[in-house]
């Protein structure tokens, strides 16, 4: 049959990117949470044989991509999908980008339940927001420490947890082999007279040396705070995200998302990245903009105005 540019926009939108040289498609399937279960694997494997070319690739940022669909295949493969794994097509455009999350869930370096917060994520923003325009893409990366496996910081919103830890110099013993001086991978701590001593300018908060003191001088658990990124790209046009000036507690994530979104409705051109607003107005727009409620009492007026053209 033939394809006409019309075609290939209308099934870009649905997550269908045409595979060069041909006339099929790779059919983009999101993962709630970056994490699908082994039943929908199964039914993403027999879709690949059944409408692509029997082969599944994954993407950087952990969603299924199924080459070789044909066209006229591509309504039989959305539908497959969604009636047997409860999964969609998708990821692409001027909106919420999957959100993609390390597996600090599991990891012993992980400070929390990325996935799960990832999950959240993903249903208030990714499904809650998926149709309402942007100025351009809008990528989320959860990580659950400072090793940055999932890169937050090259996203337009990157979290990354932190545990800060707690001395108590009482209970320190001053062990000629310190437990928590021998676990430090920042050297931050060392033992001077006899009390373990925190360099607070090298250490990040990592969590490693958590519950390492057999005398619970660095407690066993401490509160988990989170570093927020704004506006990292990579690619061709390449910007480290801004690191908010402070740390925010769990409870402070999601509204920021949505205020850091509003804000780049309101003020980004078209076309233009989070990271290039930033760059354009201030961080200190942005800051200010991000720590009062006047984005989230505008919401309704922002979501339906224009974009700015420039």
């Amino acid at each position: 049959m033939s394809i006409t540019k019309d075609d290939i926009t209308r099934v870009k939108a649905l997550g269908f990117l045409r595979n060069r040289g041909t006339d099929c498609f790779s059919g983009r399937v999101v993962a709630p949470g970056s994490v699908f279960t082994a039943a929908q694997l199964e039914i993403l494997a027999e879709c690949a044989r059944r409408y692509g070319n029997g082969t599944v690739a994954f993407t950087v940022r952990l969603c299924a991509e199924i080459p070789g669909i044909a066209y006229e295949n591509i309504d039989a493969a959305r539908a497959f999908v969604r009636e047997n794994a409860g999964l969609e097509f998708g990821g692409t455009g001027a909106k919420v980008r999957p959100v993609v999350a390390c597996k600090g869930t599991t990891c012993v370096f992980g400070n929390y339940d990325t996935q799960a917060l990832a999950k959240r994520l993903h249903e208030k923003y990714y499904i809650g927001w998926g149709n309402v325009s942007l100025p351009h893409k809008f990528k989320i990366g959860v990580g659950g420490c400072p090793n940055s496996c999932a890169k937050p910081s090259l996203n337009d919103f990157g979290i990354e947890g932190h545990r800060a830890p707690v001395f108590d110099a009482e209970k320190c013993r001053g062990c000629k082999k310190c437990a928590i001086e021998a676990a430090c991978p920042m050297k931050a701590v060392s033992v001077v007279d006899g009390k373990a001593q925190i360099n607070t300018d090298v250490c990040l908060a990592c969590g490693v040396c958590t519950g390492k003191c057999p005398f619970g001088a660095f407690a066993p658990e401490s509160k988990v705070q989170y570093a927020i990124y704004v506006g990292g790209t990579w690619g061709k046009s390449t910007r480290a995200g801004t690191r908010l000036s402070r740390m925010v507690d769990g409870n402070e994530i999601e509204p920021l998302v949505e205020k850091t979104m509003l804000w780049f409705r309101e003020n980004a051109y078209k076309k233009e990245r989070l990271g290039k607003a930033i760059d354009r107005l201030g961080v200190d727009a942005l800051e200010k903009a991000l720590w009062s409620d006047d984005l989230l009492a505008r919401k309704d007026e922002i979501l339906a105005a224009d974009i700015k053209e420039r």
